[in-house]
């Protein structure tokens, strides 16, 4: 089998790493715009080879991993260049654009469109994990529109990856996910910029931070180059989730104001019952 990583960094190179594994006598070609990427990954033994968009038509698998401002330019372009029986799958945090530019493409049939919800903070190849998808969700959008052989040779490499699958409309997608994933990372940027901005007066403010401030400031290590297209694109949803977040914390501190702990409490106490929302989300391994 043939498979072509575009975009190899944690996402992309994390599906390589597992297809090694799980089809050893693959060859695994990569393609990056920065070439310092492609090169790192060889030498890291991610993928086998190099390549560049004439390798396309004999692949059996193209995974797409790139940010979603240039996955909307160049897929038109990846499915003008496949073989007729390349399935393309990409990994783009955002569907209703992305499955709005290729709808009239005359191989939209070879396309899947597809949300790994996996990740870590960390970016590039050396980022990339054994494991990353295992027990995730994969969420999928317009599968009807996907050839059915194709589906079938998706849902297998899925199913080695030990991924949960759901089915979702790109809009669904698109608002759903601004809210357990846009939304927290804007949430965590926003905090690390409070508190680098109180530590230019505050110099033993990290000295005091401890494990609370660190898992919840994590993503603000995230690449801006990956979620600043994402929040172009999901510009609507997000800001919805924006203005509701925004009025939570509003009316939190009002109750703070008026010395209202009892309603505090309430406020943390019901809320408590998030833990058993997201018992069943496996952590990332490491």
């Amino acid at each position: 089998m043939n498979i072509v990583v575009i975009g190899i960094g944690l996402i992309g190179g994390s599906f390589a790493k597992d297809m090694k594994l799980a089809y050893p006598n693959a060859n695994i070609i990569g393609i990056d715009k920065n070439e310092s990427h492609t090169t790192e990954a060889l030498e890291l033994g991610i993928i086998d080879e190099k390549g560049d968009y004439n390798v396309l038509a004999s692949a059996d698998v193209v995974f797409i991993s790139i940010p979603v401002n240039a996955l909307v330019l160049e897929l038109p372009k990846i499915l003008d260049a496949v073989g007729d029986e390349t399935v393309v799958i990409d990994a783009g945090s955002t569907k209703s654009l992305i499955c709005k530019v290729i709808g009239n493409h005359p191989k939209r049939r070879n396309f899947l469109a597809s949300h790994p919800i996996a990740g870590t903070e960390f970016s590039g190849p050396s980022a990339a994990i054994n494991g990353l998808y295992d027990g995730k969700t994969n969420i999928i959008c317009e599968v009807e529109k996907t050839a059915f052989k194709l589906q079938e040779r998706a849902l297998e490499l899925f199913q080695k990856l030990k991924m949960r699958i759901r089915y979702m409309n790109p809009e669904a997608h698109d608002k759903h996910i601004a809210y357990v994933s846009h939304l927290s990372h804007i949430s965590s940027f926003m905090l690390g910029k409070t508190v680098i901005e109180k530590e230019k007066n505050e110099r033993d403010i990290f000295d005091m931070a401890g494990s609370g401030f660190e898992s919840t400031v994590r993503l603000a290590k995230s690449s801006p180059e990956m979620w600043t297209p994402i929040f172009e694109q999901n510009k609507e949803n997000v800001i919805e989730t924006l203005e509701e977040y925004i009025q939570n914390l509003e009316e939190f501190k009002q109750l703070l104001l008026n010395n209202d702990f009892e309603n505090v409490y309430e406020e943390m106490n019901n809320t408590n019952r998030i833990k058993q929302i997201l018992k069943g989300i496996p952590l990332t391994k490491s």
